[in-house]
């Protein structure tokens, strides 16, 4: 089964508003697993970026102005996601983002129904703890001491270790590895006979030497 990690980041809150993504950040999932493959890009906004927000990714104006624009990479990005699930965490957000971006394109939207939100899983999984990506690395023990300030592939990496703890942990990569090993091998059985192990003439009498030390001993009963 193929799913996509996906996470971006962004000039502000609402699409609605003009705000619009400056990263996006990808993951391939096999069966749960990452699979090394990965999308990743800086975008130019076509706007300014607001000095609050960078204080959380750090993205500047002048950082993204040579950027490619979304529109230079939406077939690539459509190409890499397919038709997959894509896992993300507060997936409404994200996916407003994508599809505000997609319709500027004049491309189809992404069905809500394809996303599957870590946050509700988290909480579904945790009530009542706080289910916020460094919340999760800190319960799970995934290390994120890199995560200074908010990069979507970087956190999309985290949420790839928090999804797998999350659907029962790492369980499925020994499962995964056992099928990998076994697949295409033919093994032959081989039946050996029964051997009796019989302990030695020495053995017997250190045996008796030590019974003689004991007192009463329940070997001799």
């Amino acid at each position: 089964m193929r799913e996509i990690i996906l996470d971006t980041e962004t000039t502000g809150l609402d699409p609605a508003s003009g705000h619009r993504i400056v990263e996006i950040g990808c993951i391939e999932l096999f069966n749960h697993l990452a699979t090394g493959k990965s999308f990743h890009v800086y975008l130019n906004p076509e706007r300014d970026v607001p000095d609050e927000v960078v204080k959380v990714h750090g993205l500047t104006a002048e950082f993204l102005a040579d950027k490619q624009r979304f529109a230079e990479i939406c077939e690539e990005f459509l190409a890499f996601v397919e038709d997959s699930p894509i896992i993300a965490h507060n997936a409404d957000f994200d996916l407003k983002f994508i599809n505000a971006e997609l319709a500027l394109c004049g491309q189809a939207k992404i069905a809500t129904t394809r996303a599957i939100d870590t946050v509700t899983m988290a909480r579904k999984k945790f009530p009542g703890a706080p289910a916020s990506l460094d919340a999760l690395c800190k319960r799970f023990m995934i290390d994120n001491s890199t995560r200074s300030l908010h990069g979507a592939l970087l956190d999309a990496q985290l949420l790839a270790e928090v999804y797998l703890e999350l659907m029962g942990g790492r369980q499925p990569d020994l499962v995964l590895a056992a099928v990998t090993e076994t697949v295409g091998v033919v093994q032959e059985i081989v039946h050996r006979p029964a051997r009796m192990h019989v302990a030695s003439e020495a053995e017997l009498a250190a045996h008796a030497e030590f019974l003689n030390k004991l007192t009463k001993p329940i070997w001799l009963n």
